[in-house]
């Protein structure tokens, strides 16, 4: 086999760990910054040392990005700038990656942007760093990064409480019941406020009619309320506002404005005033709105826990006896047995060892076509047993299952903050402040100016303060983010983290190799050519003689031909593996050798029509093998990879999906690699490279394209993944490898999610800027009619809260985006 075969094959674990290294440490990476940027091991760990990982004491040293220990778990994690060309105004999170092992805390209040930057301005510092802080606003969740300082989980708790929040370690069921205590709470004040404000409003209208004769209703809001009725307001106020208090009070002392200080402020400037109705309307339509808003978000944590608690919480466990028995699925331990009925789901991980039946993977795949499984093959927790029954032996837990860790990772994802997530938390800590000034120029400037009525434009004022309330602007965009993630995962696309989901939505070249990918990465017999006078049925009986212990890919077609032809075979004797040519042995006392191109020419034999014949088929791109005795060639064997039959197609749909540059890289010789690439439409082809060589191509690449994606198996092609904008794991169902490397991967074993993946990544795109767009047309508005003097404090509040719930479920569209 000649050295581009050698280059296209798999690597094993070991080989792929030096490549990796030496590709690190290749003179493409020789300077500490190029070094830092690369991440480039075999496993990405980041990297944050000054000094070059390729100097020559790397091997000791402790936190070298180059090292092959195999205990480093730390994930490279992108930013657009890293690994490729990048805009670098677009840059989404530094380098802190590894979320694996975090600390995570509920916090009591976390419920959109405003509440997290208070945060991280508080426990940051706390913590060492504002960026080892990551929070899940559908959960009440604060993370801390594991590379965070060392600190006790008491002070960050004492910390988060001096906000007016309140902070407890988090744990599952413990978060649940919090967060419907809180729910619960929330409710009662609500509901508290607004009886307070309608008895108050009911007397003070009977107080009115029975003290005129007047029979206009709007009359009974401008009137003066007495003090009964004002206690009745205020005790409104009150219980509105007990929640939202503590944190206005904490934003007043720190001096940091945010939107609870804003209703604060509001509705003491309209006590001031004495309009103790629009005090007390806003009071209880803000609690309201709290309310609804944590409605909206239960409704969407509880979408999207539907979406992805499909496993069953029971299994049917075989005894040795043979009798079954129901149990807990988390205290199934791996090696046991259990039975799947016909329609049941699988209740965890495992491996057939008796049964025959279609499985329905989409859960986990996303494919819609069920997949034949037998005896031997593996199976998926949350998967669906089609029909017949299956005796199952468990491989994994309950709690690490691919779903389990699916549905983890995802959670994690969201650490991963995406660039228009950062964006409106960057303009929610400017905007509010900006609005405050703002109310108070529009309240003084007109009277000082113009001579205008000071209660007038004071009253406008206290209405812009309520319609700068973001809560609609800040609430939709972590919302889209969960929900695109969780509906990518649902359709067979693990995405890392919200950066990454933005990212293929701007994808402009994909570079990604040959084998597995565009071809079905089996290679299969196409020709045999006997020569010296053999037959057909010899050539391949003594060729699989050869090739009987092997299990190299091109041994596996030789194999299945033969067991196709029915030819009968046994294991040569004595076989040698020789290097960079093929092998030999013998067989009935005679011996055979098997090998490449090159081998054949080393023969001192007369090879002519043998060489040409083998000259003639790799022309047309195929793999020859040929076989011989010391005498003479016996033969020749043509082996090729196919074509998958979707390939064209899918090549037609990255065009139309907005890749401009499709390049394929592969190990394979030019001849094949080319054939396969214009059967299919593929823009670019560079054949037998090693794999620094495949990083030196992204590279370029990434010069030349603002976002360029590598597709690969997660191990082979890391350090090219490493240095893509992101990179994209295939058949990542059964390769734990491939899941912890890559930042997006694509659990079916081939291409046919990234066309969807791009478009599902543009959708939400497009819903999260519709979400921002249509919060700031409402503001826009209101801020208009105020201008103008034809809004008041509690329509302001009324549109915050419509506007609220319309992006909501808005943003939850995400969750039927289907394959």
């Amino acid at each position: 086999m000649s050295n581009a075969e050698d280059r296209g094959k798999k690597l094993s674990p070991d080989e792929i760990e030096d490549q990796a290294t030496k590709s690190c440490c290749s003179n493409k990476a020789e300077s500490p910054q190029e070094v830092a940027d690369s991440c480039c091991s075999g496993n990405r760990a980041t990297h944050k040392s000054e000094t070059s990982c390729c100097s020559s004491d790397h091997d000791s040293s402790e936190d070298d990005c180059c090292s092959s220990k195999k205990d480093q778990e730390q994930t490279h994690l992108h930013a657009h700038t890293g690994c490729g060309g990048s805009s670098q105004s677009e840059a989404a999170i530094p380098d802190v990656t590894n979320w694996k092992g975090a600390r995570s805390f509920r916090v009591e209040g976390l419920c959109c942007a405003e509440e997290m930057g208070i945060l991280r301005r508080v426990v940051g510092p706390v913590v060492g760093d504002t960026e080892y802080l990551a929070f899940d606003v559908l959960n009440g969740k604060m993370i801390v990064s594991p590379v965070a300082r060392d600190i006790a989980d008491e002070e960050i708790i004492k910390a988060v409480d001096t906000t007016g929040m309140k902070a407890a370690l988090f744990i599952e069921q413990e978060a649940a019941d919090a967060r419907a205590k809180q729910h619960r709470r929330l409710g009662t004040f609500t509901v508290a406020s607004g009886l307070f404000w309608a008895i108050a409003l009911v007397v003070q209208a009977v107080l009115f009619f029975s003290s005129t004769n007047s029979t206009d209703v709007f009359s009974v809001f401008q009137s003066v309320p007495s003090g009964p009725v004002e206690v009745l307001y205020m005790l409104a106020i009150v219980a509105g506002l007990r929640l939202v208090a503590p944190k206005g009070w904490y934003a007043l002392k720190t001096l940091r404005p945010d939107m609870n200080l804003l209703m604060l402020v509001a509705v003491a400037g309209a006590i001031g005033i004495g309009e103790w109705f629009e005090g007390a309307t806003v009071a209880f339509l803000f609690s309201l709105s709290l309310y609804l808003e944590s409605w909206s978000v239960g409704r969407a944590r509880k979408a999207v826990a539907a979406l992805m608690d499909i496993v069953p919480t029971v299994v049917r466990l075989l005894k040795p006896n043979g009798s079954e028995e129901d149990v807990p699925a988390n205290s199934v331990k791996p090696g046991a047995t259990f039975v799947v009925r016909g329609g049941d789901r699988f209740p965890l991980d495992g491996v057939v060892r008796k049964g025959v039946g279609s499985v329905d993977q989409a859960p986990i795949t996303g494919e819609s076509v069920p997949v034949m499984k037998e005896a031997g093959d593996d199976v998926y927790a949350g998967t669906i047993n089609g029909e017949g029954s299956f005796e199952v032996e468990a491989t994994k837990g309950a709690d690490d299952t691919m779903l389990a860790r699916i549905i983890r990772m995802v959670s994690e994802a969201q650490a991963r903050r995406a660039a228009a997530e950062q964006w409106v938390e960057k303009f929610a800590r400017v905007y509010t402040p900006a609005v405050m000034v703002l109310a108070i120029l529009l309240a003084t400037i007109p009277p000082l100016l113009f001579g205008a009525a000071w209660m007038d434009w004071f009253y406008r004022a206290l209405v812009l303060l309520v319609i700068a309330c973001p809560c609609a602007l800040v609430i939709s965009t972590p919302v889209s983010i969960v929900a695109g993630l969780t509906s990518a995962a649902r359709n067979g696309v693990l995405i890392k983290g919200g950066v990454f989901l933005e990212l293929p939505a701007r994808l402009k070249a994909l570079a990604f190799d040959k084998t597995g990918t565009i071809t079905n990465g089996l290679p299969t017999v196409t020709d045999v050519y006997p020569l010296s006078g053999h037959s057909v049925e010899e050539l391949l009986t003594r060729a699989a003689s050869l090739e009987a212990r092997s299990s190299h890919p091109l041994a596996e077609a030789i194999l299945t031909r033969a067991k196709e032809d029915g030819v009968e075979y046994q294991a040569a004797e004595n076989v040698e593996l020789l290097p960079g040519r093929g092998l030999s042995g013998q067989r009935n006392g005679k011996s055979y050798w098997l090998g490449s191109r090159r081998f054949l020419n080393e023969k001192d034999f007369d090879i002519g029509e043998a060489d040409a014949k083998a000259r003639e088929l790799e022309a047309e791109g195929k793999t020859v093998v040929a076989v011989g005795t010391d005498a003479h060639v016996c033969g020749l064997i043509a082996l090729a990879d196919t074509v998958r039959d979707t390939a064209e197609e899918l090549v037609s749909q990255l065009h139309k999906a907005g890749v401009e540059k499709l390049v394929m890289l592969t190990g394979d010789n030019k001849a094949t690699a080319e054939r396969v690439a214009s059967s299919v439409g593929i823009d670019e082809v560079r054949a037998e490279l090693l794999p620094e060589d495949k990083v030196a191509a992204v590279e370029q690449l990434s010069h030349e394209y603002e976002t360029v994606a590598m597709i690969g198996d997660g191990v082979n092609d890391a350090p090219a993944m490493a240095r893509a904008s992101f990179g994209v794991a295939m058949g990542a169902i059964g390769s734990d490898a491939a899941i912890e490397t890559a930042d997006i991967a694509l659990m079916k074993d081939d291409l046919s999610r990234l066309p969807w993946l791009i478009h599902h990544s543009k959708r939400t795109l497009q819903i999260i800027h519709q979400n921002i767009a249509f919060a700031f047309i409402v503001k826009g508005i209101l801020v208009v009619l105020t201008a103008m003097g034809f809004a008041s404090l509690w329509a302001a509040i009324l549109g915050d809260v419509g506007a609220t719930l319309i992006v909501v479920t808005n943003a939850l569209r995400l969750l039927k985006d289907k394959a």
